[in-house]
């Protein structure tokens, strides 16, 4: 049988190239390892972490806040198992409803781990060892990425004592100490789940700040608030040894910047140093398709590899790693198979830490536009002074507004605050448009909510905020 598109990886870029090529009238069919789809992100990612940041900021909610707004209750328990359950819950009824779209857009599917043969060509070697070659006149490669470890440094991942961010998600029991290294997305997500639920959590990062990459001002102020929430730093920290102990896992660590080392006990230590490209038994090389010198796949600008017909989507090329980055890849790429235009504009993508508050940037930061030489004029709205915000007890952090200063188009929206995910989104959208603070702080905002603090920092670019 052969096909107009096969995909190689049914995560968030895999299933939504599948589902748009089909739509657009391709013979389409997808090849995943698992016996789930969704990839990373929906089964051991994005989708399980985020149903235990919930569960643990109700938590949260429980024991700080019910007092303050006059209910009364008696101190909340814990059901670990419970939430636990849950979080594979929520992890199953979106697997199965992948398993609908599937089925729904009559794409075929094969159980197995894809290797591209060349071009127009693959195969599928399933469980059993037994291979079969498809032919397609489009190959697209959406295996996404791995858990990347630390560099020079051997970690033996036993999943229950030190562990990935896979190993988090699974811990039996709240751990009394968990040391985490890495102070990026992942480990400041998880290493606050178990911070809600007791655990004493101790974060370890290179860099001399957690976040890097966000907003400088943004990630002071968050680092404050995580804080007050009973996280510890270790800033510009190198890691140079992970080993389990009598106690469960030591980390040993020295400065950056010069000193003597130190070392610290754990019951359990969380490896969250980023991620790679996953493209191990893909055949890559053999068929042709050039790496480049961080082991992601090499592609031109309409996401074609060095191998004419074969695509490359997600984790596995440059960019952010981020589910939502790889769903409009696969969109467009379906797109551009069909013959249309598909593309992606790479300055107007959001990031979310799903923390409690949230943080959520788009576009630019001050350092990225002072590194670049632009002028520009920045605006700034505290949730302090926000209505909405003093009623639900969600006072804590900003939105900052940046705009440039001849001719004040929106480069860049930073937020840290309750709900910041969510907001972000009409930044992205007045972003893609081309928009000014101006035309932000002139849109209507309905009273009282907390995006009215977006019009006042938008209002503060340009003018003055009202209410501050």
């Amino acid at each position: 049988m052969s096909y107009d598109v096969v995909v190689i990886g049914a995560g968030p870029g895999g299933y939504v190239c599948a589902i748009k090529a089909a739509q657009l009238g391709l013979k389409t069919a997808l090849v995943e390892k698992r016996d789930t789809y969704g990839g990373t992100c929906v089964n051991i990612g994005c989708i399980p972490s985020k149903a235990l940041l919930h569960a643990t900021e109700m938590l949260l909610e429980a024991e700080h806040s019910f007092d303050a707004l006059g209910i009364e209750i008696s101190k909340p328990k814990v059901n670990l198992k419970k939430m636990m359950e849950h979080k594979t819950q929520t992890v199953e009824q979106n697997t199965k409803g992948l398993v609908f779209l599937m089925k729904k857009n009559k794409i075929d599917t094969f159980q197995g781990t894809g290797q591209v043969l060349g071009q127009g060509k693959l195969s599928v070697t399933g469980e059993d060892g037994k291979s079969q070659e498809i032919e397609t006149k489009n190959i697209v490669i959406a295996t996404g990425s791995d858990v990347a470890g630390i560099p020079g440094v051997d970690v033996d991942f036993d999943e229950k004592v030190i562990v990935s961010s896979t190993g988090a998600l699974e811990l039996d029991k709240v751990p009394d100490h968990l040391v985490v290294v890495g102070g990026g997305v992942i480990g400041l997500e998880l290493g606050s789940v178990w911070a809600r639920l007791g655990a004493k959590v101790t974060v370890v990062e290179y860099l001399d700040t957690i976040l890097g990459g966000m907003d400088g001002e943004v990630a002071k102020q968050f680092q404050r608030l995580l804080v007050k929430q009973r996280m510890e730093f270790k800033l510009g920290a190198k890691v140079t040894g992970v080993a389990k102990s009598k106690k469960g896992a030591s980390v040993t660590f020295e400065p950056v910047k010069g000193g003597d080392a130190e070392t610290i006990e754990a019951n359990a230590v969380l490896v969250a140093t980023g991620r790679k490209p996953f493209t191990d038994g893909l055949g890559l090389e053999k068929a042709g398709v050039v790496l480049d010198e961080r082991g992601r796949i090499q592609t031109d600008n309409h996401f074609q590899t060095s191998v004419p017909g074969v695509y490359a989507i997600g984790d596995v090329i440059a960019g952010p790693m981020l589910a939502h980055k790889a769903e409009d890849e696969g969109v467009a790429i379906a797109e551009i198979i069909a013959g249309q235009a598909g593309h992606v504009n790479y300055d107007v993508i959001p990031g979310v830490v799903y923390t409690s508050p949230e943080v959520a940037s788009v576009g630019k930061t001050e350092e990225e536009l002072k590194k670049a030489g632009v002028n520009y004029k920045a605006g700034k709205f505290p949730f302090t002074a926000n209505g909405r915000a003093r009623a639900m007890l969600q006072t804590d952090g900003f939105v900052k507004v940046l705009a440039d200063k001849a001719t004040d188009r929106v480069l860049g929206v930073h937020i840290v605050g309750f709900g910041a995910g969510e907001m972000i989104h009409e930044a992205a959208v007045l972003m893609e448009f081309g928009g000014s603070s101006e035309d932000l702080a002139r849109t209507c905002h309905a009273h009282p909510t907390m995006s009215e603090s977006v019009k006042e920092a938008a209002l503060a670019t340009f003018a003055k905020p009202i209410h501050m």
